[in-house]
């Protein structure tokens, strides 16, 4: 008999909830150097807020983001939201860093998607068990959520670029693609980015 957590072993396991929590990301330590290196995922940039408000215009969704993730938590150097085209509180943050910028590692569906180094639609949360039980759930009413990898030249998986609803949302094919190419686009915006850097 297969089993689920056989098919998916980088995942822990929480008995008291029975559910399949946040994947292990190997990869941390080196994407953090990568982030450094390149001067970015520590502090929000226009460039990248400007990105995520094309992206929710793109997918008409409420809510985008350009994600950075470390060992323990998520960054969202971009932001993009409805109320007052600014940042919302979607987690936990230091005072050190802009309220609604950061959330903790177990939030959401974008450190699934870096470890799978993959696209991930999902229409309606609460259709995939091991998604429904996701905090941003209850705590913030996510109902939909539509992700892709940023995989930079050097193979390193930077980040995720994403959007979110608070309705179910049929993404299908078209959503997927739309994804996938607007992470491709802001992954050659970062190269340029080092580039410009490596000039100057």
């Amino acid at each position: 008999m297969n089993h689920p957590a056989s098919r998916v072993p980088y995942l822990s396991y929480d008995p008291t909830r029975h559910l399949l929590l946040t994947p292990q990301d190997d990869e941390a330590p080196a994407r953090v150097a990568r982030l450094r290196a390149l001067g970015i995922g520590e502090s929000p940039l226009p460039a990248f807020d400007e990105f995520a408000r094309k992206l929710a215009r793109t997918t008409r969704a409420p809510y985008s983001m350009v994600n950075f993730i470390d060992e323990r938590r998520q960054y969202f150097a971009g932001l993009y939201t409805p109320a007052q085209d600014r940042a919302v509180e979607l987690g936990p943050a230091p005072a050190s860093a802009q309220p609604g910028r950061v959330m903790d590692r177990d939030h959401g569906y974008c450190p699934h998607v870096i470890v799978r180094r993959k696209a991930l639609v999902l229409e309606d949360v609460c259709d995939y068990p091991r998604f429904a039980g996701n905090p941003v759930v209850d705590e913030i009413g996510i109902r939909s959520y539509l992700g892709a990898p940023l995989i930079d030249r050097t193979g390193t998986a930077l980040g995720t670029v994403c959007v979110v609803d608070l309705e179910p949302r049929p993404w299908g094919r078209e959503g997927l693609e739309t994804i996938k190419a607007m992470a491709a686009e802001l992954v050659e915006q970062i190269h340029r980015m080092e580039k410009q850097q490596s000039d100057a």
